[in-house]
């Protein structure tokens, strides 16, 4: 089944932005679209997050994130290193600025995928960014894949939940939705509003 596409037209590719933004509820399936769309297309660069939270399993200290203290995190803050931050789920996370600028100033297509507090921190910032909403195939869907995870206490989870129902209220606020219905259907689609293939 194909992802649902709504919201403007894309613009002819002189015209498109370079910064592309992806962002949706905790559990709708960002990072595995991601990881589908770097593994054939390696050349679009996505930005790594701080965060202050503890690794998953599995995770890299520089690959899937920069694992950062709470007194790094404050000077990064005050010293204006990050393009955007955030606290979610007690935990904060934030995208370093200079990687992104040099990445962009470059030509390089960026993505950047974070949460609904920072993109709207880089639509503030960068009004030419494309703000790309992945949508879960409905509420049902989500709740399963969240709680599926096993890797989080059922407090954690229904933080998640309470923060997913503000944005899925937020859908409006961005320039396109995707539904992840498939996700190398939603790979390819995020491709093409890149202008990568």
């Amino acid at each position: 089944m194909a992802a649902t596409f709504r919201g403007t037209t894309p613009e002819p590719p002189d015209v498109r932005p370079r910064l592309t933004v992806l962002s949706g509820p905790s559990g709708v399936g960002k990072s595995t679209v991601v990881a589908h769309m770097r593994k054939e297309h390696p050349e679009v660069w996505l930005s790594v997050s701080a965060t202050t939270r503890r690794p998953r399993p599995g995770e890299k200290h520089g690959v899937h994130y920069f694992f950062v203290t709470d007194e790094e995190m404050d000077k990064l803050i005050a010293n204006g290193e990050l393009l955007e931050w955030a606290e979610f789920a007690g935990n904060r996370y934030g995208t370093p600025r200079a990687a992104v600028l040099e990445r962009l100033e470059s030509g390089e297509p960026v993505l950047l995928e974070i949460d609904l507090q920072g993109a709207r921190q880089v639509r503030e910032s960068m009004a030419e960014a494309r703000l790309v909403f992945l949508a879960p195939p409905s509420w049902e869907e989500l709740v399963r894949r969240l709680t599926g995870r096993g890797t989080e206490p059922p407090e954690v989870i229904e933080r998640r939940l309470d923060a997913a129902k503000i944005e899925l209220a937020a859908e409006p606020e961005f320039d396109v939705t995707l539904v992840n219905t498939s996700v190398e259907d939603v790979a390819r689609e995020l491709l093409a509003l890149m202008d990568v293939v």
